[in-house]
């Protein structure tokens, strides 16, 4: 059993600004090719990027006095447990190889998962577009990040951003909740 990210075979990482931002897609594709190579059994599932992953993101960046977003970048966040319910359901299976992908519900313009935390945690800056050179960014652009076909999570950015920044409060998760650590900042 693998988990994977979409767009590992998709989004192009050759050098510079592709690499720093990107090479974790190379990183995950290499992997996926020494699972499928190694002779045994496998299944591998490609998820999009995790709430958790999104909310690291625009957390740090909000920290910024004027945030710059990625012109034309989209996300199709997931939840982590949807992602580890279907994980469970492929491991008690047979192996299956490569399997559909899976993705959230919604697809967002990274300036929207900004400004959506940003109202949630009561803050105001301003948001500049940026448009990103190299392959990686013009194929994230065209959407190789995203399983729109796969939209099978239900849960949404929305419903994540209330339980985690709702009221203005961020909360982190505790060592006894079973999303993990949690504390109020």
């Amino acid at each position: 059993m693998y988990i994977s990210v979409v767009g590992a075979d998709r989004v192009p990482v050759v050098s510079g600004v592709d690499r720093a931002m990107f090479g974790y897609f190379d990183s995950k594709l290499a992997g996926e090719r020494v699972v499928a190579e190694s002779g045994l059994p496998w299944t591998t599932l490609r998820a999009t990027q995790f709430y958790d992953l999104i909310l690291l993101v625009v957390r740090q960046t909000a920290k910024l006095p004027v945030i710059p977003a990625p012109a034309g970048v989209r996300f199709q966040p997931v939840d982590a447990g949807e992602v580890a319910a279907r994980l469970v359901e492929l491991a008690l299976g047979s192996p299956a190889g490569l399997v559909p992908e899976m993705g959230g519900p919604k697809v967002y313009d990274m300036a929207e998962l900004l400004r959506s935390y940003l109202r949630a945690s009561r803050r105001r800056r301003t948001i500049v577009p940026i448009r990103l050179p190299g392959k990686a960014f013009r194929a994230v652009r065209a959407g190789a990040n995203l399983a729109r076909d796969q939209a099978v999570g239900h849960r949404t950015w929305e419903d994540f951003l209330a339980e985690r920044v709702g009221r203005g409060i961020e909360r982190e998760p505790k060592a006894n909740d079973p999303e993990g650590p949690r504390q109020t900042l």
